[in-house]
């Protein structure tokens, strides 16, 4: 091909082309990694964060405060039981763990 500026204009579109073929690989490649987890979410909620991911759902904000209302949660005045912290919450319905953690989170970081 010659050197002309028509060639290096082609050169350059061919260029981006395939770097963005190259990012959307990469993301297709990403995503099917596992999501990092929120370390600190974890020492909040300790052992209860298994027990919400074993938990059925859906189920409600009663449910959760019968089954695990005396595990402890780390908030930022210190350890608080699980009913303690749900305690604002009426009648809430909850699709899956991630959305009790959510809502716990909401709470405790008031």
């Amino acid at each position: 091909m010659a050197d002309d500026k028509k060639s290096r204009n082609k050169q350059a579109d061919d260029e981006e082309r395939r770097q963005r073929e190259r990012e959307l690989q990469e993301a297709r490649d990403r995503d099917d990694e596992p999501e990092p987890t929120d370390s600190e979410q974890d020492e909040q909620l300790g052992e209860l964060d298994d027990s919400l991911e074993a938990h059925e759902y859906p189920t409600t904000a009663d449910d959760i405060r019968g089954a695990y209302g005396d595990h402890a949660v780390e908030t930022e005045d210190g350890s608080r039981p699980l009913e303690d912290v749900l305690a604002p919450v009426d009648d809430e319905s909850y699709d899956s763990a991630d959305d009790v953690r959510d809502r716990i989170q909401g709470l405790i970081q008031r």
